[in-house]
């Protein structure tokens, strides 16, 4: 009797699907949904404002409001989200870096006074551009050697993060206090940016417009720079390996230190432009803020830059709806928004993958 040949099915690799061994391209990819849901809720919270505020123009006016004041909490929020959520760093000192912009800021413009005082256009922005800028760069050197003394040696030691940051913070206000005394700065915005525009019965002010414009740039590029360029590549891969990238030759450390001062000169961006919203200027003024930074932060997912963004323009609308319609309620809307949310997402409105 003939013997008869019996093939076996050929080898895959490990893991492979059955249709990789027969030569076959399997189904596409399947690509992951966009949860639009969180998005949808800016839009929402303005719908429902609009028939309990009453008066469209009034609605316009704090819908606006609402967006530059969100706009401005993401600006300073977004660097402490990319330090926690690319570094997994619970960084309690993020208000100094927001002070120290504040004060630079206020002591640039300030010295620029005759610019300031003009009623042309580009000799305001001639003053307060180098005063941004100024800010950003103290700021971001400031987050150098606070990254390099006081977090280095606590990284993933989250309890040992928060007290020394804090301590940080204390320590940064009181050489605040030094260095500009203890008196508030008193900061009166550019003739370019007082005022408002009108349109019909709706008066929108002119630096809330620029915050919104400022807030948009910055989400945009943090978006386009961790998405779509090589140096946001690697700090993603090095967030969920750092082992392998280091094995390919990159030295994640200093890529770390460098979104860690990347973040603190977004803090100090922040710490500007809330200058010239509050329009004084205190030593505390990082501390105070940071309430309101970390509800973002926590709304948002915990080291998401799309949540955080949400979570700002929900925050910012909450508190000038709420403190248009019964402002004795307006201090705990925020805290109240985030338990609410946290209800509905007890993770977030955009969790990170790895927490």
């Amino acid at each position: 009797m003939p013997a008869t040949e019996t093939t076996s099915p050929p080898l895959r690799p490990s893991g492979a699907p059955p249709h990789a061994a027969r030569g076959e391209e399997g189904p596409p990819p399947v690509r992951a949904r966009r949860d639009i849901v969180p998005l949808l809720l800016v839009p929402a919270l303005m719908l429902a404002a609009l028939p309990l505020v009453g008066s469209p123009a009034s609605w316009v006016t704090l819908s606006v409001a609402g967006l530059a004041m969100g706009l401005m909490i993401f600006v300073m929020a977004s660097g402490l989200t990319l330090t926690f959520g690319l570094m997994d760093v619970l960084n309690f000192g993020h208000g100094a870096f927001i002070a120290v912009g504040a004060f630079v800021a206020a002591s640039v413009m300030l010295a620029m006074g005759p610019w300031m005082g003009s009623d042309s256009l580009w000799l305001n922005l001639a003053a307060v551009a180098p005063a941004i800028l100024a800010a950003m760069v103290l700021s971001g050197l400031l987050g150098w050697g606070f990254e390099r003394v006081i977090v280095k040696p606590v990284y993933g030691q989250h309890l040992k993060q928060i007290l020394v940051t804090m301590g940080g913070l204390i320590v940064a206000e009181q050489l605040l206090k030094v260095v500009w005394g203890p008196d508030q700065i008193t900061l009166t915005r550019p003739p370019a940016l007082r005022g408002a525009f009108i349109i019909g019965d709706v008066a929108i002010e002119k630096y809330r417009v620029l915050a919104v414009a400022v807030g948009l740039v910055v989400f945009v590029v943090m978006q386009l720079a961790l998405g779509r360029t090589r140096i946001g590549l690697l700090v993603r891969a090095g967030v969920e390996n750092s082992e392998m990238v280091e094995a390919l030759g990159y030295r994640i450390g200093r890529v770390f230190v460098g979104v860690f001062v990347v973040g603190s000169a977004l803090a100090g961006l922040g710490g500007a432009l809330w200058a010239l919203y509050q329009e004084t200027v205190t030593a505390a003024i990082g501390a105070q803020v940071m309430v309101l930074i970390f509800i973002v932060i926590i709304i948002g997912g915990l080291g998401s830059v799309g949540g955080c963004f949400v979570g700002a323009l929900l925050v910012g609308l909450v508190a000038n709806y709420i403190g248009f319609l019964a402002p004795k309620v307006a201090l705990g809307s925020n805290i109240l928004l985030m338990a609410l949310v946290l209800l509905w997402r007890p993770q977030g409105l955009y969790p990170v993958a790895r927490r």
